[in-house]
């Protein structure tokens, strides 16, 4: 039983019952120490506990604490340049504050960690804590439906997903094979999996054939293998392959389709994982694999389907191009707005979408609807995440041409058709309560690049804002063997994206916010942490204040040993200590490719906090990799985001209800509920990925 993944997939723990009865002194003591740090336990929860001997709830405690801490991000040291922040940062003069930052940078110059020394004082107690966190009872079924639900999910899964996934295959081994869901139709994860598989089990080959339907999805397996980018985005370094291990991938390949279109569609990889195959040892046993190669390494000229619709569309033959991708309604859908523009019969282009689009996977028919519910719609920016492990957003005006409105509408009827047909076959939900607020939280179409946090929510979500007269930004980071310097930065904009202000470690103390000051180097851990005055800046007609990590000496954030980032809520600045765990609202690990993010940005007038978990990838061509340097990005980005139109879990589950369920508007009297805090929630991405699209 792994605590970790448990609690943070479902804020759950698995405790078998034992034979003894703890005094009540003992486990009020475990609930004292975990409520410190935001937590607690449910009533059958802490009954469980009171039945462990000494000896298991001591072990119980000692796997559970590191686990809750490094949630919350209280497993290590916060020492920022001002112990007493904020009031420190408010009180000193302007002197004081370029005199201390003058002598660490010096510091930097001479190589040596120059910090000034403040006494740290007391602090009052904190007020306005909110309520802890609940850890319920869970059950060994629940917990192993976690890989079930990963590896099955139809959407890309993250990062922290795949470590989930390598803890599961790692410690069952072959056991495994009774988690394996029936159907892993995303291919990205299903790559992921088998290559799990092929390092961990014995059984790969047999639970492998079932899965395997295409040559790329049998190069995305050696991607996944050689831990590269099962994406296909980036390139993949191959290594030296055993001649058992050869001849199970030219086996996986010989029993795809062994689509040279497939092939070719990625011919460079191909060419190079070959040399590494060998596949002519083996012509006698995989013919057609030894035929491919034998086309790719030559060059042979091979005229692919791609090829064959990008004439037709050239030659403004788009009958020609529509039947050619009916043939593959996944790609038809996807081209549906290209076809349509460009058509001169739109309904005999909008006719074979209908008719293959019961082959069209769910997440794909969902952005269909939503893109054409909001088609005609004006927009200033279309927004776009290419595919990759890197959280990148790219911007472009919004200029496509129009089309008729009942064109339009004839594709969201048909889009609807379909997946309501498609979700009947599920069992029924009975009655359901639906909650408005999940208006704001976006289906996870794509979870691949999402970073671990305290609580997971697909990009774009729009989280309340909590209660509080303060919100506390942080970071903490440590470095390897060189010099790293990560600076945390709050830019506050108004509504209509003009700048109010910045705090950034040139600007401690400005409308609304202080900083703690600008810490260099962390050979021990380094933190940095900034105070935003809601009232004050909304006062100044402030709206949107962007949260901006960037790293001044370039170093990428995954190079970095440990770096995180989150948000705390403070009702009183100087209550309680600089890092209180029981306020951390949000904790996001920083570890992308990446040498700039912005994790959110706070919408004042909305009262959110909207998710956006996005990489800077580009440095400054001038000055340092700052805030304000990286000005004219982050601001393209808070209006992109700001604008985004993505489907929500809202409209994901009306389509469930109006399928196969009966809405109620009394959660008591619901079989099933959707809420934002309250059964299946939208922190539960494995399960709706899995279960809902």
């Amino acid at each position: 039983m792994n605590h970790e993944i448990y609690i943070a997939r479902k804020r759950k723990v698995f405790l078998p019952p034992g034979n003894a009865s703890q005094p009540d002194q003992y486990v009020q003591s475990l609930l004292e120490n975990i409520g410190s740090l935001g937590f607690t336990f449910s009533k059958p929860l802490a009954g469980r506990v009171a039945t462990l001997s000494l000896e298991d709830l001591e072990t119980f405690y000692n796997a559970l604490l590191p686990a809750l801490k490094t949630l919350v991000g209280a497993h290590v040291v916060y020492t920022p340049m001002y112990p007493n922040f904020p009031r420190q940062v408010m009180e000193a003069s302007q002197a004081e504050i370029c005199t201390n930052a003058w002598l660490h940078y010096l510091g930097d110059r001479i190589n040596m960690r120059i910090l000034p020394e403040y006494e740290k004082e007391e602090r009052a107690p904190l007020q306005g804590a909110p309520p802890p966190r609940i850890i319920d009872l869970g059950t060994l079924e629940d917990f192993e439906s976690i890989f079930t639900d990963l590896a099955g999910a139809k959407v890309s899964t993250s990062n922290t997903d795949k470590h989930t996934l390598l803890w599961f295959v790692n410690h069952y081994q072959n056991d495994i094979e009774r988690l394996v869901p029936e159907a892993m139709p995303h291919k990205e994860n299903m790559a992921f999996v088998g290559a799990l598989l092929l390092l961990y089990t014995t059984i790969a080959d047999r639970l492998l054939a079932r899965h395997v339907k295409t040559a790329t999805d049998v190069l995305r397996i050696v991607a996944a293998y050689f831990n590269g980018d099962v994406s296909l985005a980036e390139k993949t370094k191959y290594y030296k392959l055993s001649r058992p291990r050869r001849k199970t991938l030219l086996r996986l390949l010989e029993q795809s389709t062994c689509s040279l279109d497939d092939m070719v569609k990625y011919r460079e990889p191909w060419k190079r994982l070959g040399e590494k195959l060998h596949p002519s040892e083996y012509a006698g046993q995989f013919p057609r694999s030894a035929q491919a190669f034998d086309v790719l390494r030559n060059d042979n000229h091979y005229r692919t389907f791609y090829s064959k619709v990008e004439l037709a569309v050239k030659q403004h033959d788009i009958a020609a191009a529509t039947a050619l991708l009916a043939t593959r309604p996944g790609e038809l859908a996807r081209r549906l707005d290209h076809l349509l523009r460009n058509a001169a019969d739109t309904h005999a282009v909008i006719h074979a979408f209908d008719a293959t689009a019961d082959r069209v996977s769910t997440p794909v028919l969902l952005q269909l609807l939503t893109h054409f519910e909001h088609r005609l719609t004006p927009n200033g920016l279309r927004v776009f995440f290419p595919k990759g492990e890197v959280s990148k957003a790219f911007a472009l005006p919004y200029n496509l041409p129009a089309l008729r409105p009942e064109t339009c509408r004839e594709v969201v009827n048909s889009c609807r058709k379909h997946l309501v047909d498609r979700f009947r076959t599920l069992p029924p939900l009975g009655k359901v309560f639906l909650d408005e607020a999940l208006r704001n939280f976006t289906v996870p179409f794509t979870l691949r690049s999402a970073s671990k946090a305290l609580r997971t929510v697909s990009r774009g979500s729009k989280l309340p804002l909590p209660q509080g007269n303060i919100l506390r930004f942080f970071i903490w980071w440590r470095e390897s063997t060189s010099r790293a310097d990560i600076d945390l930065s709050a830019v506050a904009i108004t509504g209509d994206h003009q700048l109010v202000d910045e705090l950034a470690y040139y600007n401690l103390a400005t409308l609304g916010g202080y900083h703690s000051g600008d810490i260099t180097s962390a050979p021990n851990g380094a933190s940095e942490f900034i105070d935003i005055d809601i009232h004050t800046l909304r006062e100044k007609n402030a709206r949107y204040i962007i949260m901006c990590l960037n790293s001044y000496t370039a170093q990428p954030f995954c190079d970095l040993p440990e770096c995180f980032a989150g948000v705390m809520v403070r009702q009183e600045p100087d209550s309680g200590e600089v890092y209180e765990p029981r306020t951390v609202e949000n904790k996001v690990d920083i570890t992308a490719n990446a040498r700039g993010c912005i994790p959110m940005i706070l919408d004042l007038v909305d009262g959110t906090i909207l998710w956006t978990d996005l990489s800077l990838t580009r440095m400054p061509s001038y000055g340092g990799n700052n805030a304000a340097n990286n000005m004219p990005a982050m601001m393209v980005l808070t209006r992109a985001m700001t604008s985004l139109v993505k489907t929500s879990l809202y409209d994901l589950f009306s389509l469930h209800i109006e399928a196969r369920g009966e809405r109620v508007l009394e959660k008591e009297k619901a079989d099933t509920i959707f809420a934002a805090d309250a059964g299946i929630t939208p922190f539960d991405t494995q399960v709706i990925a899995a279960k809902f699209l």
